[in-house]
């Protein structure tokens, strides 16, 4: 871990974030108190998508049959 005073992480950001993405931990002080951590992302956290961005089939509705038909069909068939 590293430790810097906010001053000089103010002068050096751009060198912290890359220690950072290398997977170090960053940790800044403010008259000499730690007031914050810089840490790395977990490999999860990278490439966790909400379920309303991820990718889904399209609907594809038979030959002849609006989709306010289809809605209708579906909820007739529906057992609730």
């Amino acid at each position: 871990m590293h430790t810097i005073a906010l001053s000089e992480f103010r002068a050096q950001a751009s060198a912290m974030i890359d220690l950072v993405e290398r997977g170090e931990t960053v940790r800044i002080l403010r008259h000499g108190k730690p007031v914050a951590e810089l840490v790395p992302l977990k490999s999860e956290e990278v490439v966790k998508v909400p379920s309303w961005k991820r990718p889904f089939e399209p609907v594809v509705l038979p030959p002849g049959v609006s989709l306010s038909q289809a809605v209708l069909d579906e909820r007739s068939e529906s057992p609730w």
